[in-house]
Formats: C-alpha cells, sequence, structure tokens
C-alpha cells in the first residue's frame, strides 16, 4: 500500500495548476486536467484549494511572493535589477501569462485578493521611494509610477513574444540588443 504525502500531492496539484492557468487562463483551464497532470483525485483540488478562481488566486500570489523574494527591486542598481527581472521571466513565462489572464477575467474591476496585492505592491513602491528619497533615483516621477513603467518595459517582451520577433527580430542578438536599450532607457528614465 503506498503511504500518502498531502505535502507531496499539494505540490504536483500546485505545478500542474501553474501550467494550465498560464496555458488556458482563468476561464479556460480545466480542474479535470489539473487533476489528471498532478495525479491526484479531483476533490483532493477543492479540498486544498477551493473552487478554481480561489486555485488560480493562491498559484498566482505564491508566484509572485517567489518572484518578490529571487528579484527584489534594487533602486541603487536599476540596470541590475532590471537584467536579474527579465532574467527571472525569460525562466519563468508562466507568471507573466498568469497576470496577463488575470487582466482577461478581471479587467479593471476589483481582485479577489486585492487587500494582498496592494500590500505586494507596497514593498516594491517603498523600495523605490526609498531610493528617491535618498536622492538615488528621480522623484520627478511618483515612485508608484516609476515601478509600473520599469517592469512594463522590462516585461512587455515577454508578454508579447511573437510582437518582440516581428518589431526587434528573434535572433539572439536582437534580444540583447533590446535588453540593452531597455536599460538604457531605465537610465534616462531615473536619472537625477
Amino acid at each position: 500500500m503506498a503511504v500518502r504525502d498531502p505535502e507531496a500531492t499539494k505540490a504536483r496539484i500546485f505545478d500542474a495548476a501553474v501550467a494550465e492557468f498560464a496555458r488556458y487562463g482563468i476561464a479556460g483551464a480545466r480542474i479535470d486536467r489539473i487533476a489528471a497532470e498532478a495525479k491526484a483525485n479531483k476533490q483532493l483540488i477543492y479540498a486544498y484549494f477551493g473552487n478554481k478562481a480561489q486555485l488560480f488566486s493562491q498559484v498566482l500570489g505564491r508566484s509572485m511572493v517567489d518572484l518578490a523574494a529571487a528579484v527584489p527591486v534594487d533602486p541603487d542598481d536599476i540596470e541590475g535589477w532590471l537584467d536579474r527581472l527579465m532574467d527571472y521571466h525569460a525562466a519563468h513565462p508562466e507568471l507573466l501569462r498568469l497576470l496577463y489572464w488575470e487582466g482577461i477575467q478581471y479587467g479593471s474591476t476589483e481582485l479577489p485578493d486585492e487587500t494582498e496585492r496592494h500590500e505586494h505592491y507596497a514593498h516594491k513602491v517603498a523600495a523605490v521611494r526609498d531610493g528617491q528619497d535618498r536622492g538615488v533615483i528621480t522623484d520627478a516621477i511618483p515612485a508608484q509610477d516609476l515601478l509600473f513603467l520599469l517592469v512594463a518595459m522590462a516585461n512587455w517582451a515577454t508578454v508579447v513574444p511573437q510582437m518582440s520577433r516581428i518589431l526587434v527580430g528573434g535572433e539572439d542578438s536582437d534580444r540583447d540588443r533590446l535588453r540593452a536599450s531597455v536599460k538604457e532607457a531605465a537610465r534616462r528614465l531615473v536619472a537625477r
């Protein structure tokens, strides 16, 4: 008889849910496919994570926490932070896909976990504001707007890879040139 390992089962479900939601979004994702991929009982998914929308919120929330831990905002090294951010998203494109699907699903309406999301971003904005207060980066643009602009520049090529390939080119040298351009634009954006 096999020994049950709830934590291993939860991890398999979580990984399967990340892949499913990144590929199909909230509306298109199917609990049956997640269960099959995770080799888990469908009822366990509901028991461990709640309904599909709750599972999506947990998947996205943990993915964002993982990013925040791996790539904290660094106003003292904007170019290095952008490099790390772009590298992270190249290795983990599912996070930006999850955010994109969330935007399609909810638009500008309130998110189920909006309070937690505000807290998540408040730490990042505080890091930018700290850099502004210390005179390391410009305070001509409000901290939250500056963070939004920097993240948008760094992430857009991963969100719309087809557009990047068509406009910028699909070769490694093209991606390297775009990265250098993003960093140059960021350097000018944050300059005092």
